[in-house]
């Protein structure tokens, strides 16, 4: 048996960052938002930690709220609407009561999806009623050309009856322009905003 002292079996050594000054540890938050700008706290404490400096959340909440090194908010919203536009916009028809049988109204809209390259746009129209896709398109501009291409696909995909169908979207200028009212008049759809 080898003799060794209590306090040896129950060593555990000092962690990185306890006797860290406060200086010192604003150095490190700002190296961490130079690589990660939008990490408030409790993800700059986490990450202080993946770099082997253990430090309470609150110390760090604190040093930051001093030295005012907030996160940059990273916008994650994409403006997909036009609605300051000069085109005539259509009256509202809808008023979100929801249609008894399919192809009576049909609501459309713009999204955007991040991709590795940069974004892609999404127009989509949907059956009020049965809440099912019946056209889309899929394109990297956001444009009259996307909303047409899905309202084409929407009306070969289900054919209304002319004058049955209600076409309800927002008052984007890439529905309220004249070619789109244009085929919205050919294929017997009435437009709605």
């Amino acid at each position: 048996m080898i003799e060794l002292p209590r306090s040896t079996y129950y060593y555990r050594p000092q962690a990185r960052g306890v006797g860290l000054n406060d200086a010192r540890l604003v150095e490190l938050i700002e190296a961490i938002h130079d690589e990660f700008p939008g990490y408030g706290c409790r993800r700059v404490t986490l990450e202080l930690r993946n770099r082997g400096y253990v430090i309470n959340h609150k110390r760090v909440a604190r040093v930051m709220r001093e030295y005012r090194l907030q996160a940059r908010r990273i916008r994650r919203f994409k403006r997909t609407a036009d609605s300051d536009h000069d085109l005539q916009i259509f009256p509202n028809l809808y008023r979100n009561v929801i249609p008894a049988q399919p192809d009576q109204v049909w609501v459309g809209d713009l999204t955007y999806i991040r991709t590795v390259f940069g974004f892609a746009y999404l127009a989509a129209l949907l059956d009020a009623c049965s809440r099912t896709v019946v056209g889309y398109a899929i394109s990297r501009r956001m444009d009259a050309e996307l909303t047409l291409a899905a309202l084409h696909a929407a009306y070969r995909n289900r054919r209304p009856a002319p004058g049955s169908c209600i076409h309800h979207t927002d008052r984007g200028c890439q529905y309220a322009c004249h070619r789109c009212r244009q085929t919205l008049d050919n294929y017997g759809l009435i437009g709605s905003a």
